[in-house]
């Protein structure tokens, strides 16, 4: 395969140049730079769209990748043709080895959406509890053990996971999937659209495996800023304050 024949559209900034706040580009821009492949990252400025790329997939917004003229622009069918085309031995696999991995903070997303756009006060509470609940469902996984942690032959318990991602020591898809909508939520929004909202100090897996994802330059280089999620949410925030 001759790499430098993927090219990847990313959603621009404010600016119609830096990275936007879009993390399904992020979750394709991620599983590229793990891959290790060469290809280029155009931002696309969806305020002025040129008309080449009106024409090039009519009616969709990015992320699109194309490759040898075709251009795809389904995430989830993207992702599957990444990994079936950037395969070993020159390009490692990164599905993730247990399933529970890959739905793992699935629904975390959802809630958090239901939660900020929500307009009725009195429902706030409940839609809260509902995205505390999830994240929670997530702590726990991050916490127990996965199969491969324990040995059996040990007379010792392994009570506590201490591994550093979803599905062991090494990102995978699932963290590329999850990784940019924890970052939106926690990072950035919550905490400064709803007075100091965090995810709890007590959720220690979670905790864990944030902080290990920002050591990682594949994660924290593909973040949009602070600023970009602030703009994307401006509408919702304005709404939030009145």
């Amino acid at each position: 395969i001759q790499t430098n024949i993927f090219f990847f559209l990313f959603q621009a900034g404010s600016d119609g140049e830096s990275i936007g706040n879009c993390p399904f580009s992020q979750r394709l821009f991620m599983i590229l730079w793990l891959k290790g492949v060469v290809f280029n990252v155009t931002t696309v400025d969806l305020k002025r769209k040129p008309a080449d790329l009106q024409n090039l997939a009519p009616g969709t917004h990015p992320p699109f990748i194309t490759f040898n003229g075709e251009v795809k622009t389904d995430v989830n069918k993207i992702e599957e043709f990444l990994e079936d085309v950037l395969c070993p031995p020159k390009y490692s696999k990164l599905g993730a080895r247990h399933p529970e991995s890959n739905t793992a903070g699935m629904d975390i997303f959802a809630k958090f959406s239901a939660f900020i756009k929500n307009s009725k006060p009195d429902a706030n509470e409940g839609l809260e509890r509902g995205l505390l609940k999830t994240l929670q469902k997530l702590d726990e996984y991050l916490c127990s053990p996965l199969p491969d942690e324990i040995d059996h032959n040990s007379m010792e318990e392994v009570k506590a996971s201490t591994r550093s991602f979803l599905d062991g020591e090494e990102m995978t898809l699932a963290d590329c999937n999850l990784l940019p909508k924890l970052h939106i939520i926690e990072e950035t929004f919550l905490q400064h659209y709803f007075g100091g909202f965090e995810i709890p100090k007590d959720m220690m897996g979670i905790w864990r495996y944030l902080n290990n994802a920002y050591k990682r330059e594949e994660f924290t280089n593909t973040c949009p800023s602070d600023k970009e999620i602030e703009i994307a949410y401006a509408d919702v925030a304005k709404r939030l304050v009145k």
